[in-house]
């Protein structure tokens, strides 16, 4: 790189739980500046779901987050005019926020009426280990582990 590395900003906790990952997952889910509103959004959907389970809300969405995050992933690369997919780990940072984003994305992709709704019902499904988001958990282990073989041309 030409530049110095950027300096890592500094994310603060949430106002009703007080957690950093909170703040992360709000951001990802934030669309056109519109914090407050995807605030919103989070906290009546981690309620419809500790309505819906019986047990604490935010233990469940993390519980949930955890079941969809990804440990390897294949990456391209290209070597002598062939392109392999080579499994490679995550750094946690990353981990987490493939996690968050594929169960916001299939969360949007849902069929019910609010957006908190359809958080709230791909949390209960990646909670459960079922669901869209947890289903590309797999497959992404499924293809990292098809191409186990190509793991000795590591970047």
């Amino acid at each position: 790189m030409r530049k110095a590395r950027p300096k890592k900003r500094i994310i603060l906790p949430d106002p009703k739980y007080n957690d950093i990952l909170v703040t992360k997952f709000v951001n990802n889910l934030m669309m056109g500046g519109k914090k407050t509103t995807a605030y919103k959004i989070f906290y009546e959907a981690i309620d419809v779901v500790s309505d819906r389970t019986q047990e604490d809300g935010l233990e469940v969405w993390k519980k949930a987050l955890t079941n969809v995050t990804p440990s390897v992933e294949v990456r391209s690369r290209r070597i002598g005019g062939a392109t392999f997919q080579i499994p490679s780990e995550i750094r946690p940072e990353r981990k987490q926020s493939i996690g968050m984003k594929n169960l916001i994305g299939f969360a949007r992709k849902r069929s019910e009426k609010t957006m908190a709704l359809k958080l709230a019902g791909e949390i209960q499904a990646a909670y459960k280990e079922e669901g869209s988001a947890f289903k590309r958990k797999e497959e992404i282990h499924r293809m990292a582990d098809a191409n186990k073989a190509f793991s000795h041309f590591r970047f």
